[in-house]
């Protein structure tokens, strides 16, 4: 088995606010991480990332160390994260060769005895399916498009028995419970996709699913309507949920809509905040992040909700609003549409270093998550390249 190599694209505005936080090959496009669909490709799993200096202290479970760009002995593959591939393995051979998706290279194929430099192009070139990202708006195009399969996957290995008084609209094999806790009086409409619900997941009655919809393990689900939509471990989610990637330990417990969204690691959304969706002129989303105007080519895009940010009771969110890690939206029910990092409210504040790491503390052993020396220099590093970025 070849060994895999993540190359993390170069800093840009399109790529906040995740990129600030996390490499992008840590975000999900469809039910998966772009890692994990590299790593179906490569049949192996990653074993380092390549990416810029303010990454190089990110930690997380099951995560790669990251470090910057150097040689690559082969056998390998090279794969860009900003390309979410298929999991088509594409025909390699003996031969260095440029991995390409509609004429652009997206990753190297580097045999044995073959070195790989940094900007290397072969002339060989091997096409490869899936979907090009230019940003973080397009996570939720990858959604659109992997989603249906993704879940679909599921369905040939099978699953628990339908519980007791659940209702299935559609075909009942299309439901696939792995070991999850779900009450009486949830309805599953899997007319148009699979609902896949992992381990250890809580659904509470009365909620209804619209497939494609999965949800990964220790979730709590706990009522509402979710259709077309990802959700990552340890999230919890209630309310009206649309077309919208939680990359996991993510908190919507309350009521309130949230569609065509991107919302990162630890971001708590408070009750009743809600994300509009469309424009009234039915126009394309253009975004502001952080000076730049950027077009989207989307009709339909919420947010974009960087790790560890907030929302206050209330919040209303128009369409395209970025919202950077770390920032504490309050004070104004309906927020600038850039939110800069560790935003302290909308008045131009900057929450403290200190404060920030005080609030982790308690925030994430909630979920079992201990706040190791290695994550307090990760965070204190994502801190200081945002604040001072």
């Amino acid at each position: 088995m070849p060994r895999l190599v993540i190359l993390e694209p170069p800093s840009s505005p399109a790529w906040l606010p995740f990129s600030a936080s996390r490499p992008i090959s840590e975000v999900r496009a469809g039910a998966w991480l772009i890692r994990e669909r590299w790593e179906a490709i490569a049949d192996s799993e990653a074993d380092i990332i390549f990416a810029e200096a303010h990454l190089h202290a990110f930690t997380e479970e099951g995560v790669p160390p990251v470090q910057a760009p150097g040689d690559v002995e082969g056998p390998a593959i090279v794969g860009l994260s900003s390309f979410a591939p298929t999991g088509v393995v594409p025909s390699l051979g003996d031969e260095p060769a440029a991995l390409v998706n509609d004429d652009s290279v997206v990753g190297w194929w580097v045999p044995v005895g073959v070195t790989w430099h940094p900007g290397d192009e072969p002339a060989p070139r091997v096409e490869i399916d899936g979907i090009q990202l230019h940003g973080a708006y397009d996570l939720v195009t990858a959604l659109e498009h992997f989603l249906v399969a993704d879940v679909a996957d599921f369905t040939s290995e099978g699953g628990d028995e339908l519980p007791h008084g659940s209702i299935v609209i559609g075909d009942p094999h299309d439901v696939v419970i792995l070991g999850a806790n779900v009450e009486p009086g949830v309805t599953f409409d899997v007319r148009r996709g699979a609902v896949v619900i992992e381990q250890h997941v809580y659904v509470k009655g009365g909620t209804r699913f619209e497939g494609p919809v999965y949800v990964g393990p220790g979730s709590e689900i706990l009522g509402g309507q979710i259709s077309w939509t990802a959700i990552g471990q340890r999230c919890k989610v209630r309310g009206e949920v649309t077309h919208t990637v939680f990359v996991g330990y993510g908190n919507k417990a309350h009521d309130g809509f949230v569609g065509h969204s991107v919302l990162g690691r630890w971001v708590n959304l408070g009750a009743d905040t809600v994300t509009s969706n469309l424009k009234n002129t039915y126009g394309v989303v253009r975004l502001d992040v952080a000076g730049s105007r950027i077009d989207t080519e989307r009709q339909m895009l919420g947010s974009l909700i960087g790790d560890h940010a907030k929302t206050a009771i209330g919040t209303l969110l128009s369409t395209g609003t970025v919202v950077c890690v770390g920032a504490n939206v309050f004070d104004a029910a309906r927020p600038p549409k850039y939110v800069p990092p560790f935003a302290w409210g909308t008045g131009g504040a900057v929450m403290k270093k200190e404060g920030f790491l005080e609030v982790v503390e308690r925030v994430m052993p909630r979920r079992q998550v201990p706040v190791t020396d290695e994550l307090r220099t990760a965070l204190t590093a994502m801190y200081d390249h945002s604040v001072q970025a």
